[in-house]
């Protein structure tokens, strides 16, 4: 059961598997999500042995949640359940070795 409120126009909704999926680097697809003004979305498909094409420098706070798989920054080792937060002016360059699946959402500048 669903209860309308009224405040349909201030709700997006959309099933991320149907939004086109861009390669960003080999083994490596995007799907960018919704944006605001406040906040955009994405979610990372990254295949087997795959690393993100470039150093990732952030001017906004960035957010991600591993869905499946396993994602590595540098020494660290984040399983399917981690939930990463980058502020802003910090770098990373994730890769994987079993392949990943994770959710992310980078805030807007103020």
């Amino acid at each position: 059961m669903s209860e309308n409120d009224g405040n349909d126009a201030l709700k997006t909704t959309l099933l991320a598997d149907d939004v086109e999926p861009v390669e960003v680097g080999p083994g490596i697809v995007r799907r960018r999500l919704t944006a605001t003004g406040y906040a955009r979305g994405w979610l990372i498909d990254f295949a087997p042995g795959s690393e993100w094409p470039e150093v990732d420098v952030h001017h906004t706070e960035e957010r991600y949640y591993v869905l499946s798989g396993e994602v590595i920054e540098g020494d660290e080792r984040h399983p399917a359940g981690s939930y990463v937060v980058f502020a802003p002016g910090s770098r990373h360059r994730p890769r994987t070795e079993t392949g990943a699946r994770m959710l992310g959402i980078t805030l807007s500048a103020a």
